[in-house]
């Protein structure tokens, strides 16, 4: 017969086998890996694609539509991933989405017209698609929930480098060696990301449910409000990614305007790495507030910058207004879905990106064309009104999240 001590010791090594589950495992570490290189893959691309599709001889008008289309297309598309990432292995799925942005970037160094171009761009972006949201769910697959919280902010790390990197090196590379050559770089990080995930163990398989068949569902309800909030945060940053370049060279500034996401970079790296392990247990409403207040005073002091220490700060600012809450944001839409809905909860996340990411440049330019370019960056401060009303309106939702571990 077990002693009583033998006894309690099974259920504590059951405890210490979940503890054991961390966020700093052999997976967990690979798909983090992954994460980074299909996304510097995807990145890359992007500031190069309109002068690219120039080059080819393609129009002003077409070269817009074909940087345009795969935001477009992937506002479409999330929902389809999302039901599919609840259904199939994260593997499976993450598998063919990196198959798909590789053969998008060898289409885009092999095409020889506009047209070709805009069809390896939308193959690229259904791969992008999928593999964002099959990453996410991996990640929280792999971690026990009550850390859903520090993974998504290693995870969101691991995107804000390759968003700020990969963008920094094909904008420098691609002037010594040109487009085509540059483009290898990211094939290359696709075809490793692909060779990556072949070594993690765990493949995320969904339990199959029995009794009545799920039904397709386009966005998860519980997940709107954050959504909702994502499109509010990601529009002043997704304008400053398209825009801060020609707005300090409209504004006749002296500002090394190519630090600002190198900057942004370090800042985030800092702060996350000293809040790691709040996470799992601070509530919604203080990341939200302090993040808010970040987002004014980054905007007034883009608006009124016009030396390197106000670029600085406006980074640093940026770093918490937006990097800081897309982590949150990220893994409070996992925390308020259902446990067999973490995918569509992701998708509907990145829905709110997408739609910041698409309209964010587009509403710039209108702005521009109706108001004297130093109105830009105050404009954009109608975003913190809208952000207020979302969090009233759904406070307690969003403050409940961390509850449901």
């Amino acid at each position: 017969m077990a002693s009583n001590s033998e006894t309690v010791a099974a259920p504590q090594g059951r405890m210490e086998k979940e503890k054991s589950r961390s966020i700093y495992s052999k997976d967990v570490v690979l798909v983090m890996i992954a994460s980074f290189l299909f996304l510097f893959g995807t990145m890359f691309n992007n500031p190069l694609i309109n002068g690219y599709a120039e080059s080819l001889g393609a129009s002003s008008v077409l070269a817009g539509v074909i940087v345009g289309i795969m935001s477009f297309a992937a506002m479409f598309l999330r929902p389809i991933a999302g039901n599919l990432t609840d259904k199939f292995s994260k593997y499976q799925l993450s598998f063919i989405g990196g198959v798909l942005i590789f053969i998008g970037i060898v289409g885009y160094i092999i095409s020889p017209n506009g047209g070709f171009l805009l069809l390896f761009r939308i193959i690229n972006g259904t791969g992008f698609v999928l593999c964002t949201v099959c990453m996410t769910t991996w990640i929280a697959f792999l971690v026990p929930r009550q850390h859903v919280g520090a993974a998504m902010g290693l995870y969101g790390l691991m995107n804000a480098l390759a968003m700020s990197i990969a963008p920094a090196i094909s904008i420098n590379l691609y002037k010594v060696i040109g487009y085509r050559q540059t483009m290898m770089l990211p094939a290359a990080a696709t075809l490793i990301m692909i060779i990556i995930i072949q070594f993690v163990g765990n493949r995320a398989v969904p339990k199959k449910r029995t009794g009545e068949k799920k039904k397709f569902k386009l966005i998860s309800v519980n997940a709107l409000p954050v959504a909702l909030l994502t499109t509010c945060f990601g529009l002043p940053y997704f304008i400053t990614q398209a825009d801060i370049v020609t707005y300090v060279a409209k504004m006749h500034m002296s500002v090394a305007v190519g630090s600002f996401f190198f900057i942004y970079a370090i800042v985030l790296l800092i702060i996350r790495t000293v809040l790691k392990n709040y996470f799992d247990t601070v509530r919604f409403g203080v990341w939200f507030w302090m993040s808010l207040i970040a987002t004014v005073l980054y905007l007034v002091v883009l608006a009124y910058m016009n030396n390197n220490l106000m670029m600085a700060l406006g980074a640093a600012g940026m770093a918490v207004g937006y990097g800081l809450i897309y982590s949150v944001l990220q893994s409070t839409a996992l925390l308020l879905s259902p446990a067999d809905e973490q995918g569509l909860g992701s998708s509907t996340f990145y829905l709110g990106l997408d739609i910041s990411m698409a309209f964010g440049p587009m509403l710039a330019g209108v702005v521009v064309k109706a108001l004297p370019i130093q109105y830009l960056y105050l404009v954009q401060l109608v975003v913190v009104p809208l952000a207020l009303l979302v969090y009233f309106i759904w406070h307690k939702r969003l403050n409940s999240a961390i509850d449901n571990h």
